[in-house]
């Protein structure tokens, strides 16, 4: 079967890219203003054409191989609507977006996946942005389908909902199919950790997986410019804890025999998780490499396309761009 060639922007640690190598996408050109993030992409897959620079200063005229490619693809920075945050902290989110979709000009690729938040595909305060975006793809000759995937009906130990844009020509659209959920049963987090939990042999790691009996709620990275690394708002801190999971930081270590972990100061009875349980609850292969320090690495993580996700959407396109 043939491979297909991608260009992938805003690649982040490389969730998506992973996910779309995997469904039999080679990525043609991978880009990400982070510096961390460009290393974690470099240690895992060194073949990978991967170049730091922001997306709204991206010439493709300089880089030509992101020409005549299969599909362009994006997992953008969480776009925040105008009802709910003020203009000025929506602005980028909003430009790297448009940008993204004006990308498709210059490169016109076959198709276009885009993956943001879930109210991107239908919520009424982020009309006007999925309007521009009408316009921008019709006038290109595109059609496009809006929907929601949850990453826990794709082996994702996760609640996460995922808002995804798919656009192909004419009668490449008619042959996609949105994905179908790969599992019966989701996969709960007390499933997926255990072994990892196990490690140091702590006694209490299976009365530990039978309370968390359900998967995470969605791993948020939080902002790179301020705060530690936590697991998410407030609102779900209650969510971990009935889980028996502290979700006010993260460890160094899994618990020992007695349960203690040894960076934890906190006093409390719930474990924390650690980076290395993070990426397993993104679903991550367990050799994946993230770059930089604790917090540098667990902020790639919460940002992360799942990679299951990724597959599956690439495989529905790739199956469309076959028919």
């Amino acid at each position: 079967m043939r491979r297909l060639r991608a260009f992938d922007v805003c690649s982040g640690a490389g969730g998506l890219a992973l996910g779309l190598e995997r469904a039999g996408f080679d990525p043609a050109l991978l880009l990400d203003s982070r510096r961390v993030a460009c290393e974690t992409l470099r240690l895992n897959r060194p073949a990978w054409n991967v170049l730091e620079t922001d997306l709204l200063d991206f010439d493709p005229e300089k880089h030509r191989e992101c020409y005549d490619v299969d599909l362009l693809s994006a997992g953008l920075p969480r776009v925040k609507s105008s009802a709910t945050t003020k203009r000025v902290e929506t602005g980028e989110e909003l430009r790297l977006l448009e940008a993204t979709v004006l990308l498709a000009h210059a490169v016109q690729p076959r198709a276009l996946l885009i993956e943001n938040v879930p109210g991107l595909a239908g919520a009424p305060e982020f009309t006007e942005v999925r309007e521009f975006i009408h316009k921008e793809l019709e006038h290109l000759g595109y059609k496009f389908r809006w929907f929601v995937l949850n990453a826990a009906d794709f082996g994702v130990p996760q609640d996460r909902k995922q808002g995804i844009l798919v656009a192909l020509k004419d009668r490449h659209i008619e042959a996609f199919r949105t994905p179908e959920p790969t599992v019966t049963s989701h996969v709960s987090a007390g499933k997926a950790l255990h072994a990892s939990m196990s490690a140091r042999d702590w006694v209490g790691a299976d009365a530990w997986t039978a309370q968390a009996d359900r998967v995470a709620p969605t791993l948020v990275g939080g902002s790179y410019n301020r705060g530690g690394a936590d697991l998410g708002p407030t609102g779900t801190k209650g969510t971990w804890a009935r889980m028996g999971i502290n979700g006010a930081a993260l460890s160094d270590e899994v618990p020992g025999p007695d349960g203690i972990q040894e960076s934890d100061k906190s006093g409390s009875p719930l474990k924390k998780i650690t980076v290395p349980q993070a990426a397993i609850l993104q679903s991550f292969p367990s050799d994946w490499i993230f770059a930089g320090g604790k917090t540098n690495q667990y902020r790639q993580i919460g940002h992360a396309s799942p990679p299951p996700v990724g597959e599956a959407l690439g495989r529905a396109i790739a199956d469309a761009l076959g028919a």
